[in-house]
């Protein structure tokens, strides 16, 4: 472990005895044993196996899959999978820097938004500087904080099931990261750009605020916030290519911040390549300037049309921006996904913030078909 770095551990209030434990995080990268984000996307305790005819609305994957022309560039490059490919992630930076406003360097490629996730927790945050997260939120930030003794605070949802910023600021007055999912993760609801705005301004010094914009695109409702990254802001924000572009199993995503906190991103396992397919892929989602609205408006008139039916049914529901949505199954969440999963439906899982609210994907028309039979059956059962 380099000098410098024990001294910024030092100054984040670990021990000495701390020392040898982080500096195996360090080298570990995906084999973190908080690092499972299947785990998260499926509560598989709660149905067991999923057969293979089942519709699968439980892990916020896009069943659109990748657009033609990401598909086209993916089939090309298989071929030359035998070469490393580096500049397929040069070209990636560069596209990306270019669709979000800010320089190449404020851009660092990752295999998802998961990696770069934990690794800013374990980067920003320490005993004596805590987490700071909504509720209900992601759980992926509190699981890396808990494995370095760093504490959670959690902050309830506003009414409108939007995050509090004034609340989170107050609650953490010694920071070390205050985390905020827009849309949130599993509400798929929106955070107002002024409400960050009164984060970044009011935060704590030396917190950052990290951002994670996975399923930014499928709303219209607020802005992207890489421009306060290009102000240069205390701020990281999160992207993935898994959701809307339709690219889970591929693997392509970034961090974009300035240089000075990548760089203590790189601190936690290195960067290995990355997937010459994912970023490929990545590059040629981009260039299509159209797939982003085309896409959004096939999940938005499908979420709508589910609402309305729900609505009609008297099924109690979280009005969402993204592509999924809360349902109230009127039972505990695992017992609703046991429930459905006997009809060959497979959901998500349920918050103990809203324990009887489960999480649904937005599948195809089709998919949502099946839903709809089996959840009839289900809550009249």
């Amino acid at each position: 472990m380099r000098r410098e770095i024990r001294e910024e551990l030092k100054d984040r209030g670990f021990s000495r005895r701390d020392f040898a434990r982080l500096a195996a995080l360090m080298t570990a990268g995906a084999s973190l044993p908080f690092y499972n984000e299947s785990a998260l996307a499926q509560d598989l305790k709660a149905i067991g196996r999923i057969p293979t005819d089942a519709v699968k609305i439980n892990a916020n994957e896009n069943p659109m899959g990748p657009c033609p022309a990401a598909i086209e560039a993916i089939t090309a490059i298989v071929r030359q999978g035998g070469r490393y490919l580096f500049e397929q992630t040069y070209a990636f930076v560069e596209a990306m820097a270019q669709a979000e406003g800010v320089p190449e360097d404020h851009v660092l490629p990752f295999p998802g938004s998961s990696d770069p996730l934990h690794r800013a927790v374990l980067a920003f945050t320490a005993p004596t500087r805590p987490l700071v997260t909504a509720n209900p939120g992601y759980e992926a930030p509190e699981k890396a904080a808990q494995f370095i003794g760093a504490r959670t605070i959690q902050v309830p949802l506003r009414k409108d099931y939007s995050h509090d910023p004034k609340g989170m600021v107050e609650a953490g007055p010694n920071a070390g990261v205050i985390y905020v999912c827009n849309p949130n993760n599993p509400t798929g609801t929106v955070t107002r750009r002024e409400d960050l705005d009164y984060i970044v301004a009011n935060k704590p010094k030396g917190c950052v605020v990290l951002i994670d914009e996975a399923y930014i695109h499928f709303t219209t409702a607020t802005s992207p916030a890489t421009d306060l990254v290009a102000a240069g802001k205390d701020v990281i924000v999160l992207r993935t290519f898994s959701k809307l572009y339709g690219m889970a199993g591929l693997r392509a995503g970034a961090a974009i911040a300035r240089p000075d906190l990548l760089e203590k991103l790189r601190n936690y396992g290195g960067l290995g390549i990355m997937p010459a397919t994912g970023m490929a892929g990545a590059v040629a989602s981009l260039k299509d300037r159209s797939l982003v609205a085309e896409r959004r408006k096939v999940v938005a008139d499908i979420r709508e049309d589910l609402c309305a039916w729900m609505q009609k049914k008297g099924y109690g529901f979280i009005p969402s921006e993204a592509n999924m949505i809360l349902v109230d199954g009127r039972r505990p969440g695992r017992q609703m996904a046991r429930d459905m999963i006997a009809y060959k439906v497979a959901v998500g899982r349920a918050w103990p913030a809203l324990p009887n609210h489960v999480r649904v994907t937005i599948g195809t028309r089709d998919e949502m078909a099946r839903f709809k039979v089996a959840l009839e059956r289900v809550m009249e059962a």
